[in-house]
């Protein structure tokens, strides 16, 4: 057996550069990383024994814990309001409906009794969250479907179907463990509908009774005092909810995390903003333990008696059970005709639920429970790597492109400074200013050098000034000579810069005087911060 710290390596190692060479194939990373999973399960060179992942187990849960509060934290409060009825349809009609479609289909294809065949549909029809939710909160900084709150409502969607799903799974697991008779079987099954819902109202009261807690702890009580503080406390908080939920299922673990992020970005955005940052980078990490374990827990061995039927019934319950689903959940809304039709690839994928659940009934000794991981791994296989592909490549062609709201969203593109500088004692002062800018977000600087003489001898000087203090920042060094105001802005738009940084008044060759830098304040689109010299 290897050791424990060579296992680790290897799974982040593998997995980086197993999802970073599927990426430069055009496919997305997460096949590669589960590929890799696969490689080193017990389908492939047997490192990651079963017994391994069952103890990994907690690095799975801390992953779907953050990308369930990274669902939390970007969800839009007013667009859930505008499209609440849809959301709510979405959590519930796609996957109860694939559900009953997946337990006929077994009954008849696989000869199932009903309770097996509806415990094979609450595996089958739960979402992962770990495919969807990444994918929606990458289309709503994109502005994709926003103006109607598509990508909110199937992140909600998704957690409650998920929440109802699992629940259902828990019961019926229940009654086929026990030797009871069917009328007990059928009260308990009856009892399912009130049961999903006290777990969810429950959840979601939990979430938001925490998410007060922490915001009277970390901003009135100062417990924390930097981000990363704020980010492990809430961490911990959100991962021990998940645990209790699994012990003592009285509510929706996964609902209660998100809830919790929800309800944060609700009551303290400056809080949710540090926390997106956060998670954002927590998630890098976390996705490659997550896809590496869930390739290794499929068993491709179980796969070959069953994968042709397995795809027919994949395949009929996705078009026939989710389809109809669809139709329901957006029934008298205001979606267009495309927009219902994107729910085909993002509201489709399963990976994360199938993964943790999906051996559960083998285990316990169920009949059919060989078939039941088989077509868990199945689905897995084919629906995870195509929905992450199909997601942001159906979005431009079905859903129309809106006005980003940056409260609601974490931004990843780089910022870049632009320093426009002559020979003048101010110089200096403007390198010195634009690198404390740079340095407060983490930005990239362009020095654009303005001079009549561009073989001077005060280059030398100012290139070691620039290395003294721009020597922790990348940055680009430029040369211009011509007409200065209109340099500046068009080299400022050209490089697609944050914001232009230049002096008040130039000394020395007096290059950059002040009708300069009025000029500029007067034709540049772009941000502009004048600094006095000194």
């Amino acid at each position: 057996m290897m050791d424990f710290n060579a296992i680790v390596v290897a799974i982040l190692l593998g997995g980086f550069l197993g999802g970073k060479l599927v990426q430069r194939l055009g496919l997305p990373s997460l096949l590669g990383m589960i590929l890799v999973g696969l490689a080193l399960g017990s389908s492939g060179v047997n490192w990651l024994t079963p017994e391994i992942v069952d103890n990994l187990s907690g690095l799975r849960a801390i992953a779907v814990m953050v990308i369930l509060m990274k669902a939390g934290l970007g969800l839009d409060q007013e667009k859930l309001r505008q499209q609440g009825t849809v959301a709510i349809r979405l959590g519930l009609l796609p996957g109860l409906c694939e559900m009953l479609v997946v337990a006929v289909v077994a009954v008849f294809l696989l000869q199932f009794d009903w309770l097996t065949g509806l415990l094979l549909g609450a595996i089958v029809g739960a979402e992962s969250p770990a495919v969807i939710v990444p994918a929606m909160l990458k289309l709503k900084s994109q502005g994709w479907g926003v103006k109607k709150g598509i990508p909110d409502a199937i992140l909600t969607g998704s957690a409650l179907s998920d929440a109802v799903l699992l629940l259902i799974f828990s019961l019926l697991l229940s009654v086929l463990a026990q030797e009871s008779g069917a009328n007990l079987s059928w009260i308990a099954i009856a009892q399912i509908p009130v049961q999903a819902v006290v777990q969810i109202i429950v959840g979601a009261l939990i979430g938001w009774g925490v998410a007060k807690a922490i915001i009277y702890l970390l901003t009135f009580k100062n417990l924390s005092t930097t981000p990363l503080e704020a980010t492990l406390i809430v961490s911990v908080i959100a991962l021990g909810l998940i645990f209790i939920a699994e012990r003592s299922p009285f509510f929706s673990g996964y609902l209660a995390v998100m809830s919790l992020g929800f309800f944060i970005a609700q009551l303290d955005p400056p809080l949710a903003r540090y926390l997106r940052r956060s998670f954002a980078y927590i998630w890098v990490i976390a996705a490659i333990f997550l896809f590496v374990l869930l390739g290794a827990s499929i068993q491709l061995t179980v796969l070959q008696d069953f994968w042709l039927k397995g795809l027919a019934l994949l395949g009929i319950s996705l078009v026939i059970g989710r389809g109809i689903g669809w139709w329901l959940s957006t029934l008298g809304s205001d979606w267009t005709v495309r927009e219902k039709l994107f729910l085909l690839p993002s509201n489709s994928a399963k990976a994360t639920v199938q993964a943790a659940i999906g051996a559960i009934p083998l285990s316990l000794g169920l009949e059919h429970g060989d078939v039941i991981l088989a077509i868990a791994a199945l689905s897995i296989l084919v629906t995870a790597p195509l929905g992450a592909w199909a997601i942001p490549l159906t979005a431009p062609k079905l859903l129309q492109k809106n006005t980003i709201d940056p409260t609601k969203t974490f931004h990843t593109n780089q910022t870049t400074f632009l320093a426009a500088i002559d020979t003048s004692d101010s110089a200096i002062a403007i390198l010195k200013k634009t690198a404390d800018l740079a340095r407060r977000s983490d930005a990239d600087v362009i020095i654009l050098h303005i001079t009549e003489q561009p073989e001077s001898d005060t280059l030398l000087y100012l290139q070691q000034q620039i290395q003294q203090h721009l020597a922790d920042i990348s940055h680009q060094w430029l040369t211009y000579n011509g007409n200065i105001p209109e340099a500046i802005v068009e080299i400022a738009r050209t490089k697609q810069v944050t914001a232009i940084v230049i002096g008040k008044q130039g000394l020395g060759q007096r290059l950059l005087m002040g009708s300069v830098s009025q000029a500029v304040l007067e034709t540049s689109p772009i941000p502009v911060t004048v600094v006095a010299a000194p």
